[in-house]
């Protein structure tokens, strides 16, 4: 057993609680934070197009367009790592 490994101090509802959110943490951040970010700011600049600026068509093709460049950018810079 490990120094961090005080799993026996705390209830059983927090442990659950946090290895839950470690998953999700894990599996939405995981290696390549800035996706989890541009997923999120792409998300935003849609529903604000949409609903704010009330320009649906354009919300559609920025939702295609932003979704390309971050695919592009995140393979770019996984061959430049490898």
């Amino acid at each position: 057993m490990s120094a961090q490994d005080t799993s026996g101090d705390r209830p059983l509802i927090w442990r659950l609680l946090s290895g839950f959110g470690r998953f999700w943490w894990d599996f939405l951040v995981g290696d390549t934070p800035e996706i989890t970010v541009a997923v999120i700011v792409i998300v935003g600049v849609v529903a604000l197009l949409r609903d704010v600026a009330h320009v649906n068509a354009l919300a559609y093709v920025t939702l295609v367009v932003l979704s390309v460049v971050t695919l592009a950018l995140s393979a770019a810079r996984a061959r430049r790592k490898a």
